[in-house]
């Protein structure tokens, strides 16, 4: 069965059958630049508030999370001592405390603390915190590189945030899929495009162990996306030519000639270290340049892998961003 979706989560700012870390194998100075798209799935570990939502009483708004002191981007992990993975989870054990208050066990800022909060009984009967909840996302992105030797993949080139809060999404397991481009929302000045995809849900074809700054981590288990593929070496990027390498229809990864503008160093955030202005008319008339999910594209300048796509700048679908390729293998090699 195949299902169509595009990507769900913002990015922060626009995956073998081996006992092997991820942060393994990563010492070669050459890699596939792969550049194909990947159905992606994030669950995440404990629920996430991503936004406070005051509950409509019969005596008006309320918010008993805002009053307990709890904050968007908390992580629930578990609530009156009861792990919590899911929405679902969480309210049924709300539902059970029949308006008594609950001890949420909560990660914010790498430090977890415990919060009482006491449920209030919506309009409908049912009993709320206040919160908005994300426990999961699921969407479209691009492959950047992958190791022949391991099937250790980098891809994004940025974190997998939540869109509400902005905030890393921390990740209990996750899963790569099969996908295809069905059709492309063209970009324009003030309204980003986006890729479409089509997954196959039968099976997964690698994991995802890892969401960073700088990117999402693990092992592929299926070879078919990089078999007949050759590896470049890595090297650091210079301001002039390259190529986008994306798959922007079907199961194409075409090489799109774009332009290096600006280098940022050591000055650069995490996922941005480079300017890229895309050139290509074929491109540019297909997309409009750079879409969201062509996040992770490999960027490759005098036949190395230099880099990955990460955004798009919204007044100008032509230009965005991309992060060097060292700063995705830093982040993929720490513990």
């Amino acid at each position: 069965m195949q299902i169509r979706n595009k990507w769900l989560a913002r990015s922060c700012a626009a995956a073998l059958v081996l006992a092997l870390s991820v942060g393994t194998a990563l010492a070669a100075q050459s890699l596939i630049p792969v550049g194909r798209a990947a159905g992606i799935k994030l669950h995440a570990d404990g629920v996430m508030i991503a936004s406070l939502d005051p509950v409509t009483t019969a005596v008006g708004q309320v918010s008993p999370a805002e009053a307990a002191g709890l904050q968007p981007g908390d992580v629930i992990l578990t609530a009156n001592g009861q792990s919590v993975d899911t929405n679902d989870a969480l309210q049924e054990i709300i539902e059970g405390a029949e308006g008594q208050a609950i001890t949420l066990h909560v990660r914010r800022d790498g430090e977890e603390l415990d919060v009482s909060v006491t449920p209030v009984q919506d309009t409908s009967g049912h009993d709320r915190l206040g919160v908005m909840i994300r426990d999961g996302m699921a969407g479209i992105g691009t492959i950047t590189y992958v190791d022949p030797e391991t099937g250790a993949y980098g891809s994004l080139g940025h974190g997998i945030c939540d869109g509400e809060s902005g905030v890393l999404v921390p990740l209990a397991e996750g899963s790569l899929m099969e996908a295809s481009v069905a059709g492309v929302q063209k970009g324009a000045s003030g309204a980003p495009g986006a890729l479409q995809g089509e997954f196959n849900l039968q099976e997964d074809m690698g994991t995802v162990e890892k969401n960073t700054d700088t990117g999402i981590f693990g092992v592929l288990t299926d070879d078919s996306y990089y078999d007949d593929l050759d590896t470049l070496p890595i090297a650091d990027a210079q301001e002039g030519t390259c190529e986008i390498w994306s798959n922007v229809e079907g199961e194409t990864v075409g090489h799109y000639t774009a332009e290096i503008t600006k280098l940022y160093g050591e000055g650069g955030e995490n996922d941005r270290s480079m300017v890229i202005h895309v050139t290509d008319p074929k491109l540019i008339e297909k997309t409009g340049g750079i879409v969201q999910g062509m996040s992770g594209s490999p960027v490759i300048q005098d036949g190395k892998l230099v880099g990955a796509v990460t955004h798009v700048l919204v007044n100008d679908p032509t230009r965005g961003y991309a992060v060097e390729i060292e700063k995705m293998l830093e982040a993929q090699a720490a513990a």
